[in-house]
């Protein structure tokens, strides 16, 4: 296939040996794994199977076509994780503001499971509760958008900084997340008769083009630290998953031991999501500074991210009536099937390394 033809269908230029399905392909898997992992993997939904694979007409679009724009954006400008995560974060802002409004609406303080949340940490002048929207903005950075990323640019390892589409394939997908994303906003403002105030769009819009404007203002020179050790990629998966997780496990243990748990839904709670996850970034960005940091260490860390979504799925009760043993089944099945999809890409970083070790030699 060659350059143009390429262009018309919209996917970028291919390298040498590329075909249409391996150009396209972590399009698709980027574009159906996003949702899965941003809403399904968690389990608070109630839906069948069946209704899960339907709902992806609305969820694809909506967190695969954000998935998808965000990286395009970033790998045509030449920029890498950092431009990633702070779209990303504006991402978030955005869906959690402007678009299903979780974090002004006050229907999500009236649900069986988050009815008593917001408010230790809710701010009545801004009209948001602090934890909820931790919550809410941080899963959307981890979950609906790097992780994915992290995940499916593994099964590509020779095009993992280069961009999957053209002009024309990238303004399919914006058109299609624009679509879903007012298809999901109109519907939420129908059903809780709701919509943000004025000056909570304008302070969410203004949060948003502020971080889409440091994304492509940030461009980190590589200058590795040679001197610095750096863990094995299983310390750096360990790490997250156990700092991801810490949360969950002070109250899990705070319960064992007949202790009040109440406060990780106050201000403590929040201090305590806020220095772990702030822990994270730091030791990520400290350990990606190391020349030795390669793609196993990015899987390792998505890896981690991906198994404490899979384990918390376990601890929380679904939206709706669903039977125990429905509910079981349901996060056992996407448990093994995160824990097949890291194995596969640790295969295909571990076999792409020893190729790279034999072409060398």
């Amino acid at each position: 296939m060659d350059y143009a033809t390429s262009q018309t269908i919209g996917l970028s230029r291919p390298q040498k040996g590329f075909g249409f399905w391996n150009s396209i392909a972590p399009v698709l898997g980027l574009f159906f794994l996003a949702p899965l992992t941003a809403e399904y993997l968690i389990g608070y939904l109630s839906e069948t199977f069946t209704e899960m694979l339907v709902g992806l007409w609305l969820l694809a679009p909506l967190y695969g076509g954000a998935a998808i724009i965000i990286r395009e954006s970033a790998r045509r400008t030449g920029r890498g994780w950092p431009t990633i995560i702070l779209l990303s974060l504006a991402f978030g802002v955005f869906q959690a503001g402007l678009i299903d409004h979780s974090l002004f609406d006050p229907s999500y303080q009236t649900t069986e499971l988050w009815h008593d949340m917001p408010n230790p940490t809710y701010i009545p002048a801004l009209g948001i509760s602090y934890l909820d929207a931790l919550y809410f903005i941080l899963g959307h950075v981890i979950w609906s958008i790097s992780a994915p990323i992290a995940i499916i640019e593994t099964f590509v390892s020779s095009r993992r900084t280069m961009p999957w589409l053209g002009n024309l394939g990238l303004a399919i997908i914006s058109l299609l997340y624009i679509l879903a994303s007012s298809i999901l906003c109109w519907g939420i403002a129908i059903d809780d008769q709701f919509l943000p105030s004025a000056p909570q769009m304008a302070g969410t819009s203004i949060v948003v083009m502020t971080l889409i404007a440091l994304a492509f203002s940030v461009r980190l020179e590589e200058r590795p630290f040679a001197a610095r050790r750096l863990p094995k990629p299983w310390v750096v998966g360990t790490a997250a998953f156990m700092l991801l997780s810490l949360p969950n496990i002070i109250e899990i243990a705070c319960e064992m031991l007949g202790i009040p748990s109440i406060f990780m839904i106050d201000w403590p709670g929040f201090i305590i999501n806020i220095l772990t996850a702030g822990l994270l970034a730091a030791l990520t960005w400290l350990w990606s500074q190391s020349r030795d940091w390669s793609a196993s260490h990015t899987l390792a860390l998505a890896g981690g991210a991906l198994l404490t979504r899979a384990w918390i799925a376990f601890l929380l009760l679904p939206f709706g009536d669903v039977t125990f043993n429905d509910k079981l089944i349901q996060r056992t099945v996407f448990f093994l099937g995160v824990v097949a999809l890291l194995s596969l890409a640790a295969f295909k970083t571990r076999r792409c390394k020893k190729e790279c070790i034999i072409s060398e030699e």
